[in-house]
């Protein structure tokens, strides 16, 4: 268990994952938490990473730094993608190794399991098969990550463990038109066509895939836990083993944004993967379960939205 003054290092503060952490560390009374910003601290420089761990010292570390994008991002950088995060996640691991820190929390993504994984999909499947393409440069660099947190804990017995979560969304997310996720794509989509009386939204696919949405708090409250009740090689999944039709989803932002107008497909443009679900019977086990249903999470979301207008401009 970490101690409530132990120094906590989370990387990737400013992000909507590293945020939802200090606030999850911060609600349940943790002290000394440690943070720097990328102009502070690049985390793609060996050198300056070195030095930071070798000067702090943190006792525990949430790797949640990562650069990050929806389907034009991803596939339009492929090689940046790549590099930025693998080199990131190797210089934090190896430095919090160096240093003796007692126990490093490295988040992944979904998106590392196979294109065609059974569903819903279990830890286990994990490098069964081949990757989806489109954010496969992604997949490869936090694949990594995880195993290279796993061969740390074979060969040197220290306590490394990593979590997937599903499509996360929530307060600090990227709302930009392009470089966002779904889900916060479609929050600022149709929040502009409301406001610009737009009487219809074209949305990309057919609405059909399948995908599962987890509130980015909910998220932040199983990392802590983890980090207090779990050690083990293979990842935890995280998500709330529920899912919907992108076509329901776009109706329920639409419901909770309030526009009324319709809302049309150009199936001419990618779907992605046709499904997407974790199965999160292991987190279950440990004892988590998630508590933010998805409607009221969007209207918390679309909240943030409308008090942050910067964050539209990212």
């Amino acid at each position: 268990m970490m101690e409530k003054n132990a120094k906590i290092y989370v990387a990737g503060h400013r992000g909507m994952v590293g945020s939802a952490i200090v606030r999850g560390l911060e609600r349940q009374g943790y002290t000394n938490i440690i943070t720097r910003t990328h102009k502070e601290l690049d985390l793609t420089r060996q050198d300056a990473v070195e030095k930071f761990f070798a000067e702090e010292k943190p006792e525990y570390v949430f790797l949640a730094a990562a650069k990050v994008g929806g389907i034009v991002a991803n596939e339009s950088a492929l090689a940046d993608f790549m590099y930025d995060n693998m080199i990131l996640e190797m210089n934090v691991i190896h430095a919090a190794w160096q240093n003796g820190c007692k126990k490093l929390e490295f988040l992944g993504s979904s998106c590392i399991y196979p294109r065609m994984a059974p569903q819903p999909m279990t830890e286990s499947c994990l490098l069964t098969g081949e990757l989806e393409k489109t954010n496969e440069a992604y997949a490869l660099a936090k694949i990594s990550g995880l195993k290279y947190c796993e061969f740390l804990n074979r060969q040197y017995g220290t306590d490394y463990i990593s979590v997937m979560p599903t499509n996360l969304y929530g307060p600090n997310d990227n709302y930009h038109p392009t470089h966002s996720h779904v889900l916060p794509a479609l929050i600022r989509r149709f929040h502009e066509a409301k406001v610009e009386g737009k009487d219809s939204v074209t949305c990309w696919g057919d609405g059909s895939p399948l995908r599962e949405f987890l509130y980015v708090d909910d998220l932040a409250n199983l990392c802590v836990f983890l980090m207090n009740n779990y050690s083990g090689n293979e990842t935890v999944n995280a998500g709330t083993g529920k899912e919907l039709t992108i076509k329901e989803l776009t109706e329920l932002v639409a419901k909770v944004v309030g526009y009324t107008g319709k809302i049309e497909w150009d199936t001419t443009k990618p779907n992605g993967t046709p499904r997407k679900l974790l199965d999160v019977s292991k987190a279950a086990a440990l004892g988590w379960t998630y508590k933010t249903e998805l409607e009221d999470g969007i209207r918390l979301s679309y909240e943030d939205f409308l008090n942050n207008p910067m964050r539209a401009e990212r």
